[in-house]
């Protein structure tokens, strides 16, 4: 197996949303805001290389929206997924596998693409699979009002039309975690940002790295009270995010940053103070 960061794009969203509750004289010493309190982040992918599979999990925003709907996300930098799978040999028509922690548009939104002559929407990953699970389907394509803005139909509905849907299975009654996937690794599904959002748990040279997707999206999201205005169940995901940072300090599990645009990975530890960041590397800092 060989793992590699791909990197689709940066954009800006506001930080308060960012940082629900959370004052900004205090994210702000972690995540600096520019004149229009916009903070900096990526959508970062990571691309797996197992045997003859190659699993991308999550595609940025994609480039299909319009000039008006890109101009709110503020782009910025030249990153892309093709120059990034070209940088290690890869075409997007390589990719067997798509996996969707969720679909909210900067997850999902370059599974699909214009067709040719702009008619109609196909998938951009021609030869994939694309995965998510039935219940965070059914949420998705049966929005609520709070989320209907990020459940966008055209990023979504052509995954289905095309006969390429996949759904990973639930976990067992009462667990919140599958273990044995036959895309290779485990799955924790979490609620409290959006129903049933999955997070990856990949053992790669003798390490656990997880993609910690929307339940950590930024390292200055690591204090337990630093919750996303976004997040659809706060109370629940204070509930889940303390679960999580707990193990992933105990079994010192390596997170791999969606969203943090200046950080790749980081490693968590214990303190009087609760969790808190031990260490920030880059990808082949710690795996190459």
């Amino acid at each position: 197996m060989q793992l590699y960061p791909i990197e689709t794009g940066n954009f800006k969203l506001d930080g308060g949303a960012m940082f629900g509750v959370v004052p900004k004289s205090l994210w702000q010493r972690t995540n600096p805001a520019d004149a229009n309190n916009m903070i900096d982040l990526a959508a970062r992918s990571l691309l797996i290389e197992d045997g003859n599979r190659l699993i991308l999990i999550d595609t940025g925003m994609g480039d299909k929206q319009s000039e008006k709907f890109f101009g709110f996300y503020y782009l910025w930098g030249d990153h892309n997924t093709d120059r990034s799978l070209a940088r290690y040999g890869f075409h997007r028509d390589d990719i067997t596998d798509v996996f969707m922690t969720h679909l909210h548009f900067d997850h999902c939104g370059g599974s699909i693409r214009w067709n040719r002559d702009r008619t109609g929407y196909e998938p951009a990953f021609k030869n994939a699979r694309f995965w998510s699970n039935r219940d965070h389907w059914k949420w998705a394509t049966e929005p609520n009002a709070r989320e209907k803005a990020s459940f966008l139909k055209e990023n979504i509905l052509p995954i289905e039309e095309s006969g390429q849907l996949h759904f990973i299975p639930a976990p067992e009654p009462g667990s919140d975690y599958l273990e044995d996937t036959e895309l290779g690794f485990g799955i924790l599904f979490a609620d409290g940002h959006t129903d049933k959002q999955m997070i990856p748990h990949i053992r790669y040279k003798g390490k656990t790295l997880v993609f910690a997707a929307d339940l950590l999206p930024t390292t200055g999201h690591i204090p337990l009270p630093y919750v996303m205005g976004y997040d659809t169940r706060p109370l629940l995901t204070l509930e889940e995010k303390g679960r999580f940072l707990d193990k992933a300090a105990s079994e010192e599990y390596y997170l791999f940053m969606e969203h943090d645009a200046h950080n790749q990975v980081c490693t968590l530890k214990h303190t009087d103070k609760g969790v808190r960041l031990r260490e920030t590397h880059t990808f082949d800092e710690v795996f190459n």
